[in-house]
């Protein structure tokens, strides 16, 4: 089986070949970190985490990328609102992030650049783009020249010429002075303003705009060229096809070669806004809100009601759909848990861990076509179904029908196949006293699960990782290696 990826770029189902065979270089546009991270949030990061889990069951060694923005103008206004400055309010809200995200059983990116650590790289581009006159600065401030790149608008299929005749000749509220030389020109550095924080730079204080930011990261961290590009359809234009331009314009090479972009969460058919009263936050879905008389949802409720709709379709979140994904995780997770009773794991007759090669194969070509893994839940759901009639019987009439081979082999595929989607079953136990795990123990496991996702043995990682969560000990991955700190 080839695995094909729906390429936004060409507008088509393509092979997916990367640029070093069995490595993939994938980045992924986070979040501005001024509030808490929303359904569509969580809708984005299950789909990319799930994406990247895939392809590691595939066999490709994945090196995945996501950013923080943490200078905005979103930052800076709240900062002001609360009293507080912008580095308090981005650290803030990237320990939210995490707080969040990690809960819907979300692996840990394996760097998260900020902007604010990138200052040089961004300026280092801009000086490029400014040399071959792509860039041109007015009073402080530099714009890109979208005329110098004939291919501006290749990724949204929406010509200059056709964004330009829709603008209508209305003023663009960005440039009330008139800088730019052609309206769709769009900044890359911003002259410094009373009271914000600034950088030096050839065209004096200032800070960078926001498209340049994710071009010179990726640049920077993963090379000219990535092989996926991933982010909300929202981002298509003009985010992406900005970094496109900025990029391309700057290297002579293709950004990247798979552009991917997950479709949009709806609530109860509307489209999500604090005006409309229905934004929901992750922690308020997790938690649930007593005012609304909103019962909280469990986390892999979450990722099935996500991965039940195809990544690029949009999502509609209603209360009959949670409700439908509550009774499915209810069944797969009696599934997940065949294999224990009363927290102790059940004694086959057999020592093999084989796996039903007819459901892998079923599993990895919905997989494998374009991550379709709306399908996939229904090989897990048909595993499921019968390891719970089995778990019944076995608990009622103490006997099962099918041959114990034959349901280690089951209960093994389904706890394999459902990892891959990040899908688990925690058995329901008493809280351990809190641990007096040692510094230098920490240190170890660290140093074990390093060596065990070095071996692609991801699994082990994130046991390690869960198993030093439950002890309140938090693990923060980054370029410059693992940080802990207990909670």
């Amino acid at each position: 089986m080839t695995l094909t990826i729906y390429n936004t770029l060409t507008r088509r189902q393509e092979s997916f070949e990367t640029v070093e065979p069995g490595k993939v270089k994938m980045y992924c546009c986070g979040v501005t970190v001024y509030d808490y991270c929303h359904l569509g949030h969580a809708r984005s990061y299950i789909v990319w985490d799930t994406i990247r889990r895939y392809l590691q069951w595939r066999g490709y060694q994945v090196h995945y990328t996501q950013n923080f923005t943490d200078i905005d103008d979103k930052i800076l206004k709240r900062a002001r609102e609360q009293g507080s400055t912008m580095e308090a309010v981005a650290n803030r809200f990237i320990e939210a992030y995490f707080e969040d995200i990690r809960r819907l059983n979300v692996m840990d990116a394996d760097e998260y650049p900020c902007v604010t650590e990138n200052i040089p790289a961004i300026i280092k581009m801009i000086k490029t783009l400014e040399e071959k006159d792509y860039a041109y600065a007015v009073s402080g401030d530099v714009y890109y020249r979208v005329e110098r790149f004939p291919a501006y608008g290749k990724l949204s299929g929406q010509e200059l010429e056709q964004k330009q005749a829709g603008a209508g000749g209305r003023v663009d509220p960005e440039d009330p002075e008139g800088k730019k030389q052609h309206p769709f020109d769009f900044a890359l550095w911003k002259a410094a303003k009373p009271g914000e924080p600034a950088w030096d730079s050839p065209w004096g204080k200032g800070r960078p705009g926001w498209h340049i930011e994710c071009s010179a990261m990726i640049r920077e961290r993963l090379g000219k060229t990535i092989d996926i590009h991933g982010g909300g359809r929202d981002l298509i234009s003009p985010h992406h096809e900005n970094e496109i331009a900025q990029s391309e314009a700057a290297t002579n090479q293709p950004l990247a070669r798979y552009w991917m972009h997950n479709g949009m969460v709806m609530v109860d058919g509307a489209k999500m806004s604090k005006s409309l009263g229905n934004f929901i936050t992750i922690r308020e879905l997790l938690d649930g809100v007593e005012a609304q008389s909103r019962a909280p949802v469990d986390p892999m409720v979450v990722r099935l009601f996500v991965l039940q709709a195809h990544y690029r379709k949009p999502l509609d979140f209603t209360e009959q759909a949670i409700a439908t994904a509550s009774a499915q995780w209810k069944t797969l997770k009696e599934g997940l848990l065949f294999g224990y009773v009363h927290g102790e794991k059940l004694s086959f007759t057999n020592d093999g861990h084989q796996l039903n090669k007819n459901l892998i194969q079923e599993f990895e070509a919905s997989g494998d076509d374009d991550f379709n893994f709306s399908k996939s839940l229904a090989v897990l759901f048909e595993l499921g179904k019968k390891l719970q009639r089995e778990g019944n019987l076995l608990v009622h009439e103490g006997k099962t029908e099918t041959s114990s081979i034959e349901l280690q082999k089951q209960w093994y595929t389904l706890v394999t196949l459902a990892q891959v989607l990040g899908i688990e079953a925690k058995l329901e136990v008493e809280t351990p006293q809190t641990s007096s795990i040692s510094d230098a123990e920490i240190e170890a496991l660290i140093q074990k699960r390093h060596q065990a996702r070095k071996a692609k043995n991801f699994a082990e990682g994130d046991r390690i990782r869960d198993e030093l969560q439950a002890q309140g000990i938090t693990l923060i991955d980054s370029r410059e290696g693992t940080k802990w700190h207990r909670n």
